[in-house]
């Protein structure tokens, strides 16, 4: 008796599954590469604390990076390159696994229950938009454009800084960008660490969570340093 064999279908969905497995991927990537450039970064603001001198030797050294194999600030251009790629897939893979959340939501509710998951996916996403929004007057007022907001002198960086944190709304607007950053890196240290298959025990869920918690305590007190300090007259020119 000859058996009627069933031809093989492909799983339904399972293409769409591993493109989103691809995109937490590729944001979990990403983020861990901007976190790499977050903490030097921090590093490098805290030397105001050391005087102008110390201040502005550092960001000279930078653009000498590399010198003589690369030309003058080319390793700064490279990682400037490298950063931008960060960022350009970070906001994309971003942007599509929202998309596709907000079209798997087919039904509606007449009363929609705020879970604690719905208020960190609200943060990550309103908190995103507030970090990439900063960083691109950051830019403009540091690298790019170097605008002060004072009509001084841009070509001194530790005066630029001193100058830009002395307005309390310069200030404020940078201590708000640091708590977007922070619950960023809070949630997003864990949301990549369940990507990257780092918890699947109790203890390693709480590690995670401990990790993010103290990492994005210590970037969001350790950019706000700078700036309070410059407020308070304790950094002057």
């Amino acid at each position: 008796m000859a058996t009627q064999l069933t031809p093989p279908r492909l799983v339904t969905g399972a293409r769409a599954s591993r493109t989103t497995i691809a995109l937490k991927l590729g944001m979990a990537v990403s983020g861990f590469i901007f976190l790499g450039f977050v903490l030097a970064h921090m590093y490098g603001n805290l030397k105001a604390f050391a005087g102008q001198d110390a201040f502005n030797e550092y960001a000279h050294h930078l653009r000498e990076l590399g010198e003589p194999m690369l030309p003058h600030e080319g390793a700064l251009w490279i990682l400037r390159l490298g950063l931008i790629l960060s960022l350009v897939v970070h906001v994309y893979c971003a942007v599509v696994l929202w998309r596709r959340a907000a079209r798997a939501r087919t039904t509606k509710y007449v009363v929609k229950k705020d879970t604690g998951a719905t208020r960190a996916s609200l943060m990550m996403r309103w908190g995103g938009v507030t970090i990439l929004v900063f960083l691109v007057w950051h830019l403009l007022n540091f690298t790019i454009g170097k605008v002060n907001p004072q009509g001084g002198a841009t070509d001194d960086p530790y005066l630029l800084m001193v100058d830009t944190f002395d307005l309390w709304w310069m200030t404020l607007i940078y201590l708000v960008a640091m708590l977007a950053l922070g619950a960023h890196l809070h949630h997003g240290i864990w949301s990549a660490a369940q990507t990257l298959g780092w918890t699947g025990t109790a203890a390693k869920r709480q590690r995670a969570k401990t990790f993010g918690f103290v990492v994005a305590l210590i970037v969001s007190i350790g950019f706000s340093l700078v700036p309070l300090a410059v407020l308070a007259g304790i950094i002057t020119k």
